[in-house]
């Protein structure tokens, strides 16, 4: 029951006794019954609704309103419900903090203790000033106030400082530390990853090749039969390095917060920013400034880490050590086709080559040699006598174009007749479903070694990439079963492994230009010359070819005192390099050793006469 206070319980008692007084007293007459009803139905009401018990959840008048509302007002109006449903809102914004979980693994014959912490990292405007108020005025000359005062005024009712930032979103990570080897951050590095898309989670180097868990898969990358299993991973690189995966706003679990636009996230710029953001406040909250500092991306995370090189030391002055670019990127001109950009078809040619030996589509001379022998054939070829006679266009005369159609057929497995028919310019996309039309297959984009049945045989029509399928199941069962179950992270969100994040804002890109982080990347190479680079390429990836990536990575030009800091590898695996499991333990090999190069103590000298 409801306590009385005290003023109201004797004003109570006061009306009753008085009432009962007047009746004894007087004589009932009409107009002393009216004085004494009026003046009961005036002051009683007033003094006994102190003692109702207030109904739960029922909204109360604060006691220093100038007016107080009718019987019938005290409902909740319109107004009310919109307070209620924003207070709701917060409520909602409001996420779980981090999950953090102990574990143990085994890698090359060690044990290794670690812990797992996955959660939120909530991203603010801290480029947001405080304005003075309309009317403050010059405060210079006012005497200065109680320092404990001021915090307090600068505290809301729930304690929260009424200046903080507002929130623009809430980015999903997932970070691993060893814990077994001291506490000094100068003594252990770590490495940021993420993949690409735009609109890819991290999920995919993260249980593919450096986490300490590994989705499986066949020997070669294939799916197996579901349910789908994780196991210990003898290829992480957790024993080298702590690692964050970052899923940027709207993949994975990372959204925008309530009332703000994700679009505003969804670009070039836009997306350095955020991430970088990331990257910067997740290094000063964890104390590891003074660690030695990686940054791995793949595929469009390429491009990302690339203009991260730049944007990192511009806007923080934050230098990293190394970079690795897995299936890199960083020219879209070297693989968007289109009208006028002859460019992208002699680079992808090499892998056309490679697609075609696996499938044993090239002549008996060349099919007997070597993948390396013949790619060095392939790509001597595009980059002269292809590549001149793709500039010459329609100047070849007869005979020179019966000659190129048949080199190509030889290096594509493709008719002579259908390459002469596209003008000598084969777009990838002809080549997925042209190389074996006869066995009604395409094969896969991301990995040529992978085929599919065709939804419409003999067409162009899209199919799904066989390459993608082999891993799109067995990766997002095993990442949601091992989030909720080994590292307790739940969330009723659904874990976006490929986002729509169209239209993605190019607007920074000059208007017939393609984007090209190169030039951010020899910037920050030019201005660090300790930062380490390392190019990792797949042979049968039609995404983002070798070839390719290999001549962007020498058309950067660096200055010779720092071209001995890139250094390239080449895997027979696709563009997920990691899948095909002889890659997975090499790459692991060839990044210890990045690693261990990265952080050999040296001085370039800068100061010499």
């Amino acid at each position: 029951m409801a306590t009385l206070p005290y003023e109201y319980a004797v004003m109570a008692i006061l009306t009753d006794c008085i009432i009962v007084t007047l009746m004894k007293s007087f004589r009932a007459s009409t107009s002393t019954g009216f004085v004494i009803a009026i003046l009961y139905f005036a002051v009683a009401p007033f003094a006994h609704a102190q003692t109702e018990k207030p109904v739960p959840g029922e909204l109360k008048l604060k006691p220093d309103k100038e007016t107080q509302r009718s019987a019938e007002s005290a409902a909740p109006d319109k107004t009310d419900a919109k307070d209620r449903d924003k207070d709701k809102g917060k409520d909602e914004e409001k996420e779980p903090p981090p999950k953090v979980t102990e574990h143990t693994l085994t890698v090359a014959g060690k044990t290794i203790h670690y812990r797992a912490t996955a959660g939120y990292m909530v991203m603010r405007d801290w480029n947001e000033k405080k304005r003075p108020e309309e009317g403050e005025g010059d405060r210079r000359r006012e005497p200065s106030p109680s320092p404990a005062k001021e915090a307090d005024k600068s505290k809301d009712k729930d304690g929260k400082d009424k200046d903080e930032p507002k929130q623009k979103a809430k980015v999903f990570y997932v970070a691993y530390t060893r814990t077994d080897v001291g506490n000094d951050p100068a003594k252990r590095p770590i490495t940021y990853s993420f993949n690409g898309g735009p609109g890819s989670a991290s999920v995919w180097l993260h249980l593919g090749a450096l986490g300490p868990r590994r989705t499986e898969l066949t020997e070669r990358g294939e799916a197996p039969l579901a349910p789908y299993h994780l196991v210990d991973n003898e290829a992480t690189w957790l024993d080298a390095t702590d690692l964050v995966f970052i899923d940027p706003v709207s993949t994975g679990y990372s959204r925008s917060a309530l009332g703000e636009d994700p679009k505003q996230f969804h670009g070039f710029k836009e997306d350095l920013a955020s991430v970088g953001d990331f990257i910067r406040l997740y290094t000063s909250r964890n104390a590891r400034w003074a660690s030695s500092k990686f940054i791995i991306g793949e595929s469009y995370g390429t491009t990302r880490a690339a203009g991260l090189s730049d944007y990192l030391q511009e806007r923080y002055g934050f230098y990293v050590n190394g970079i690795i670019l897995v299936s890199s990127v960083l020219d879209f001109s070297s693989i968007r086709f289109g009208p006028g950009n002859d460019r992208p078809y002699p680079l992808f040619l090499p892998s056309y080559t490679a697609a075609a030996w696996y499938h044993k589509r090239l002549p008996p001379d060349m099919q007997s040699k070597s993948l390396k022998d013949v790619l060095g054939e392939a790509e001597n070829f595009a980059s002269n006598k292809y590549l001149l006679a793709l500039n010459r266009g329609d100047q070849l005369d007869e005979n020179q174009r019966k000659e190129l159609a048949a080199d190509l057929a030889r290096f594509t497995g493709l008719p002579a007749d259908a390459v002469a028919q596209t003008h000598f310019r084969i777009p990838a996309r002809r080549f997925f479903f042209d190389l074996l039309k006869d066995k009604n297959r395409s094969i896969g984009r991301y990995d040529a070694r992978f085929t599919g049945i065709r939804y419409d045989p003999g067409t162009e029509e899209s199919d799904f990439d066989p390459s993608y399928e082999a891993v799109y199941g067995p990766y997002t069962a095993t990442l949601n079963d091992y989030l909720r179950r080994e590292l307790k992270f739940e969330s009723d969100l659904p874990y976006e492994m490929i986002a729509d994040v169209r239209p993605w804002n190019y607007a920074n890109v000059a208007q017939n230009q393609y984007l090209d982080v190169a030039e951010d990347l020899r910037k920050a190479m030019s201005r660090n010359p300790y930062l380490k680079l390392w190019v990792c390429c797949g042979y049968y990836d039609l995404a983002t070819p070798y070839y390719a990536a290999q001549n962007v990575m020498h058309g950067m030009q660096l200055d010779p005192t720092i071209r001995d800091n890139l250094r390239m590898t080449f895997y027979e695996a696709g563009h997920m390099i990691y899948i095909n499991k002889p890659s997975l333990l090499q790459f692991r090999t060839d990044a210890g050793n990045f690693i261990q190069d990265a952080l050999k103590p040296r001085v370039v000298p800068a100061a010499e006469p």
